[in-house]
């Protein structure tokens, strides 16, 4: 344990967290194939129990069996357990347990809840800790609040309850897992009004991000004093949810209310109360663009994020407009672009080596199908056109890869496992034609 530990800290925070993340995945993987999580008469693979555990932790919601018809409720559980470890981080439940444990948390401890929190600084970390273990107990107590009386007219009154807890954790952590079997998702539920706003209401605020509702909380609402930060994620997920909810009643005219729910849903979430496979092209198209943006910095979703699709089109906008990139009266900083552009373009080389190789492994499958599949499982998604539990083992394989990436970071794992000494000598700048 001692030579365990004394590898640990040397080293880096991201490395350990992605360690962290894999270990949590292996051993959800092995409870999930004990017999008491498995339902008499059902069998689950190690592939299908590796991909449910990954699918879980890194808060996706692809699903290669059906978890209410698979898994007994104590396998329900694990999934459940594994969704909020993934949402809040290995790091902060650890931090958690520490702190309730009355254990003081060291420097490292805190390198390490910066780095998965995605904070500029060390000051306040035990209170940011504790004040994200809160909130996310206050929103999921009210997503239980909320949903229960919905399902207490379709269930005897302990699996009523059970769903809403189940449900609650799912919503508010992104994760598109449900409990009411068949394959369903949220189908029955199309047209409950009250239900639809109610997960609409836990994905976007789990989706904005721990230190923006923090931010709107400690500004007591009033836009001005926001931080610049706060302005960019209100702002651009305002804007996706609206241009995403009329692009998709314009493409397969769904219905306002379906149209929000995707278009929020899309956002790293992967709930659904419609079959995926009966939109059109076009409606898919918009779906993908979605999940690929999809949730903001230091949330339980994934994706690039709202703020590298803002930078980007700041640069975009500044070109034309001959002026520094910046929002809000603030000028951004002068390695943002370079960041975003490297995040947006690591994203795309993940998003088309797993298509390419879904497409080489599954040649009867349109592009599309396996295109909307691989961007759902990178931007941690869930959402699918119904052909994930057909796929061959290999290509799940590939999914739970692409999972594991876009849930910590194609750029982060690329920076903590390629290591690059500074270069001693500088070359002459010469200009090369662009465009």
């Amino acid at each position: 344990m001692k030579a365990i530990s004394n590898y640990l800290q040397k080293q880096p925070p991201a490395r350990i967290i992605a360690l962290g993340f894999a270990l949590v995945i292996l051993l959800g993987a092995a409870m999930l194939k004990l017999p008491v999580s498995i339902r008499e008469g059902m069998a689950v693979t190690w592939v299908d129990a590796l991909f449910t555990s990954t699918s879980a932790v890194c808060v996706t919601g692809l699903i290669a069996v059906d978890t209410a018809d698979t898994f007994t409720p104590f396998g329900q559980a694990v999934v459940a357990g594994l969704i909020q470890v993934g949402g809040l981080g290995v790091t902060s439940i650890g931090m958690g347990l520490a702190l309730a444990a009355g254990r003081r948390i060291n420097f490292k401890g805190r390198s390490l809840v910066r780095e998965a929190l995605n904070v500029d600084t060390f000051e306040g970390m035990v209170r940011l800790v504790r004040a994200v273990l809160f909130m996310t107990l206050c929103f999921e107590l009210a997503g239980v609040v909320c949903s229960f009386p919905v399902f207490i007219q379709d269930f005897p009154p302990l699996h009523a309850l059970w769903i809403s807890i189940f449900h609650s954790i799912a919503a508010f952590n992104n994760s598109g897992f449900d409990i009411l079997g068949g394959l369903r998702n949220m189908i029955p539920y199309h047209d409950n009004v009250w239900l639809n706003l109610v997960t609409c209401g836990l994905i976007i605020f789990g989706g904005i991000g721990f230190l923006v509702v923090l931010d709107v909380i400690k500004c007591r609402f009033r836009f001005r004093k926001f931080t610049l930060h706060t302005k960019v994620v209100l702002t651009t997920t305002a804007v996706l949810l609206a241009a995403g909810t009329v692009l998709l009643q314009l493409t397969d005219g769904i219905g306002w209310l379906a149209a929000f729910f995707h278009s929020t849903s899309a956002r790293t979430a992967g709930f659904s109360t419609m079959p995926l496979g009966e939109l059109s092209n076009a409606g898919l198209f918009v779906l993908t663009i979605l999940m690929f943006i999809g949730a903001s910095p230091g949330s339980t979703g994934g994706g690039i994020k709202t703020t590298t699709f803002f930078v980007l089109m700041q640069e975009v906008a500044c070109i034309f407009s001959k002026r520094r990139p910046g929002a809000f009266h603030r000028r951004l900083p002068d390695g943002a672009m370079r960041k975003a552009a490297t995040i947006a373009l690591l994203g795309m080389i993940v998003v088309c080596t797993g298509t390419f190789l879904l497409c080489v492994l599954e040649p009867d499958l349109t592009l599309m199908q396996l295109l909307f599949e691989d961007v759902s499982a990178f931007g941690t998604v869930g959402l699918s056109t119904g052909i994930t539990p057909d796929l061959l083992d290999a290509s799940k394989l590939i999914l739970i890869l692409t999972m594991y990436t876009g849930r910590v970071g194609a750029f982060t794992l690329l920076s903590i496992w390629v290591e690059r000494p500074e270069p001693s000598a500088r070359y002459t700048e010469e200009a090369i034609t662009i465009g």
